[in-house]
């Protein structure tokens, strides 16, 4: 399935989103890329433009990714959920399963080699654990013969906007140059992804 016929098909909502707004922000970017970003849910300004990552949000992320030399053409951006939640809220559990197999689909067909989380949620549900986006940014994890390398949500850089030593905005630059320095030392991509859903289970 090309992520053109898996788009049309996601354009109908499972019922466990009925909560939901309607409008589908699918993903965006390069279909074969290494590096897949995926945060939890679109926020207002995605809904109304079905893009990911456009807001306030997503154009610090677009400033995070240039500062080490990523375009963010050159990777693909997606969310765990795929239409908003009302009033921004976080993607309840059952909403995240509900949105589980579009999203492992997505992976199958990219085939990225890393997937870069942000913020709690997507960490959370890629890792199964409960541990806090503080503890848990700027290390390597596996995911399914996947690296996942979680970082802080752009979201929170706004609402942390100092920059002294120690701040979330100066770990993120940090953890920035590690993953550019891991993405520089990535082989080509070889063969196709399997994903194993049995291994998902249940997050909660």
């Amino acid at each position: 399935m090309t992520l053109q016929e898996l788009e049309r098909e996601a354009a109908v909502k499972p019922a466990a989103l009925h909560e939901l707004s309607d409008n589908l922000v699918f993903g965006e970017g390069d279909p074969d890329a290494q590096l897949m970003i995926v945060g939890e849910a679109p926020g207002e300004d995605e809904d109304l433009s079905g893009r990911p990552f456009v807001g306030r949000a997503g154009q610090l992320l677009d400033r995070v990714l240039a500062s080490v030399g990523i375009e963010r053409d050159a990777v693909y951006i997606t969310n765990i959920v795929k239409f908003r939640p009302p009033g921004n809220r976080n993607p309840r559990p059952e909403e995240i399963a509900a949105s589980e197999p579009l999203l492992l689909e997505q992976i199958r067909v990219i085939r990225p080699q890393v997937i870069a989380t942000l913020g709690n949620v997507p960490t959370q549900y890629f890792l199964r654990t409960n541990e806090g986006i503080t503890r848990t940014h700027g290390q390597w994890y596996e995911w399914q013969n996947l690296r996942i390398f979680p970082l802080y949500h752009p979201a929170y850089l706004l609402r942390n906007a100092s920059r002294e030593r120690g701040s979330p905005k100066w770990q993120t630059w940090n953890d920035m140059k590690e993953l550019k320095r891991a993405l520089d030392a990535l082989p080509p991509k070889q063969g196709s992804l399997v994903i194993d859903t049995a291994e998902q289970g249940a997050l909660f």
